[in-house]
């Protein structure tokens, strides 16, 4: 069991220092006008713009995340936020469906599963693959062997029957 030690007066004031520099924007729901501002989404700037989710935080996930050398472009930024914020509309649509005025954890669950079981179906995916590689890989294999058991001479060109052909002939 490892005991975590309580940070220093010191370590405390650090912490306030370095909050201080990172600006934080107030996070307040976006009201809906029309489907005239859905189109004009895309478009807009950061500058005036409320999102759904304050941008300090996304951005520091977005920093822990990448590389120390990565640099975050500020769309980048705004696409992440608006993204977040379309993936919560979409959970929130989905646990809306729950028959109950209460809506539970097991509302949630249900409603993030496909979220969830993308890592999986990617897995999936790389299995199929390497399944098939190894089918083409039997097949290469196999039509070596017949190539190597059954010597082709060269000789006259064959012509090919088919089954109209011999149809024919049969009458």
């Amino acid at each position: 069991m490892t005991e975590e030690k309580e940070p220093t007066e010191k370590e405390e004031e650090d912490a306030v220092e370095a909050s201080k520099e990172e600006p934080v924007e107030v996070a307040q729901e976006e009201p809906v006008e029309g489907a005239e501002d859905e189109s004009m989404e895309g478009t807009e700037e950061t500058g005036g713009r409320e999102f759904a989710f304050a941008m300090a935080p996304v951005v520091r996930i977005m920093k822990e995340e990448l590389d120390n050398d990565k640099m975050i472009r500020s769309r980048v930024k705004v696409e992440m936020n608006l993204w977040l914020e379309k993936v919560c509309r979409k959970i929130s649509n989905i646990m809306n469906r729950s028959e109950y005025t209460m809506v539970e954890t097991d509302d949630f669950k249900t409603a993030i599963e496909p979220f969830e079981m993308i890592d999986d179906v990617e897995g999936e995916r790389h299995r199929i693959v390497a399944t098939l590689e190894k089918i083409k890989q039997d097949c290469d294999s196999l039509i070596r062997d017949v190539d190597r058991k059954f010597i082709t001479y060269p000789g006259p060109p064959t012509t090919q029957v088919t089954l109209e052909d011999e149809e024919s002939e049969g009458e």
